[in-house]
C-alpha cells in the first residue's frame, strides 16, 4: 500500500547534505521562496506543506492533532526521499516541529533553527477557540486579516494571504489543535543538536522574547534578531535570513563558492543562473559552486587580477566568446583596467592566434563600451 507523503518541492543537487524547510500555519512553501533557491547552492532543500496547505492532502492529518503526529509525516518524507539525516529549519507551527524532531529524534537531526516560533504557543484556550471558529464559518475571515498577524504594516505577499484563503479548514483546525497542545518549555534543556533561534523583531504572534527563552534553556543556542520583520521573516525579510541561516548551518565550499562567483560575476548573472536552475542542472550548478568557486577562485596562490588574466586568455584560445564577454565585466570587477586587458588579449594574438584574437578584441570592446554607456549588468 502506497503512503500519501507531504506536497514538497526539492531544489539542489542530490548529493548535497539535506536541509528541511518547514512552513507557518496558513501558508505554504512559498514561504521560503525567497530563501531557498539560495540554500540549494550548498543543499539539497526540501520544502514541504502542511497537510490541507498548498498541495498536500488534507487526508493526512485529523482533530486532535499533535506536533508529534506532522513530525511523523515529515520523517516519513525524509524516508522516503533516502534523507537519513537532514538540517531543519522551520517557521512558527513548522518551528514547532523542529524543536519535537530535536527532542523525540535527535538521530535524524545535524542541526535547527527554529524561525519566529515558540516553545508554546500562549495556551490552548486561543487555538481551541481559533479551531472552532475556522469549523464553523471556514478560513475567509482570518485570511482577510493575515496580513496584520504575518507583516509589518504596508507589507504583503499575495501568493501566502491567498494560500491561506485556499487552505482546507479542517486540516487548518486540526493544526491548530496541535498548537494547542504544545508546550515542550519544560524539556528545552535536553535539546543537544546545534540550535539557533530567529526572531522577528515586530513578530506579535511569537516576539523575540518567546525566542529568547529557547535560547537561554537550550545549551550553546544562538539567537538573532532581525528589525523590521513580523512573524514571517523568510518572505519579509530574506536576506536576513538567509544570511543567519547561512552562518548557522556552515560555510561550506558550495556556499563560499557562491559568495566569489557573485563577487566576481555579480549579482545579477548568478541570479539568472539560479533561475535556470533545473534538477537536470542541479549538479552541474554545484560542481561549478564546489569546485570553480569555492576551491579554485579562493586558491590564495594567485590573485583575482591573474586568475582574470589566465581566464581569459583560456576562453580566447578555445572560443569560447560569450564567456569572454562575461569575464571582461569580471576582469574589471577584479581591477584590470581596459589596457590591461587589452594587453592580455593582444598577447593572445602571438600564442591563440590572430583570427582568434581578433575576435576577442570585438568581445571585449562591446563589454567595455557598455561599461562607458552605463549599459553593462
Amino acid at each position: 500500500m502506497t503512503v500519501e507523503l507531504l506536497n514538497h518541492r526539492t531544489e539542489g543537487p542530490h548529493s548535497a547534505p539535506a536541509l528541511l524547510l518547514g512552513p507557518s500555519l496558513g501558508t505554504s512553501y512559498a514561504l521560503w521562496d525567497k530563501v531557498a533557491p539560495e540554500l540549494s547552492a550548498g543543499h539539497r532543500v526540501v520544502r514541504w506543506d502542511l497537510p490541507g496547505h498548498g498541495g498536500s492532502a488534507a487526508e493526512l492529518i485529523g482533530p486532535g492533532a499533535t506536533v508529534g503526529d506532522l513530525a511523523a509525516l515529515v520523517l516519513a518524507l525524509a524516508d522516503a526521499l533516502g534523507v537519513e539525516r537532514f538540517a531543519y529549519a522551520g517557521v512558527s507551527l513548522g518551528g514547532a516541529v523542529g524543536l519535537h524532531l530535536a527532542l523525540h529524534h535527535p538521530e535524524r537531526l545535524t542541526s535547527l533553527a527554529v524561525v519566529c516560533s515558540s516553545a508554546h504557543f500562549n495556551g490552548a484556550a486561543p487555538w481551541r477557540e481559533r479551531a472552532a471558529l475556522v469549523r464553523r464559518e471556514g478560513l475567509a475571515g482570518l485570511a482577510d486579516g493575515a496580513d496584520a498577524r504575518w507583516f509589518t504594516p504596508g507589507f504583503t505577499v499575495p501568493r501566502l494571504v491567498r494560500d491561506h484563503r485556499e487552505a482546507d479548514p479542517g486540516a487548518y483546525a486540526a493544526c491548530c489543535d496541535a498548537l494547542a497542545a504544545f508546550d515542550v518549555r519544560a524539556d528545552l534543556g535536553r535539546i543537544a543538536v546545534p540550535t539557533l533561534l530567529v526572531a522577528g523583531r515586530e513578530d506579535p504572534a511569537t516576539p523575540p522574547a518567546h525566542l529568547r527563552e529557547i535560547a537561554d534553556a537550550v545549551p550553546g543556542a544562538a539567537l538573532v534578531e532581525i528589525p523590521g520583520a513580523s512573524h514571517l521573516a523568510p518572505a519579509e525579510r530574506p536576506e536576513a535570513v538567509l544570511a543567519a541561516l547561512r552562518a548557522h548551518f556552515g560555510e561550506g565550499p558550495a556556499r563560499l563558492g557562491t559568495a566569489v562567483r557573485r563577487e566576481v560575476l555579480g549579482d545579477a548573472h548568478v541570479d539568472r543562473a539560479h533561475a535556470r536552475q533545473t534538477p537536470f542542472t542541479a549538479r552541474f550548478q554545484d560542481f561549478i559552486s564546489r569546485y570553480a568557486w569555492g576551491e579554485i577562485w579562493t586558491d590564495p596562490t594567485l590573485s583575482r587580477r591573474e586568475r582574470s588574466m589566465v581566464t581569459l586568455t583560456a576562453l580566447v584560445a578555445h572560443g569560447h566568446y560569450e564567456e569572454l564577454a562575461m569575464h571582461v565585466r569580471a576582469a574589471r570587477r577584479n581591477g584590470l583596467s581596459p589596457e590591461e586587458i587589452g594587453a592580455v588579449l593582444l598577447q593572445t594574438a602571438v600564442y591563440c592566434g590572430v583570427p582568434a584574437a581578433n575576435s576577442a578584441f570585438a568581445a571585449a570592446q562591446r563589454v567595455l563600451a557598455e561599461e562607458e554607456t552605463g549599459d553593462g549588468t
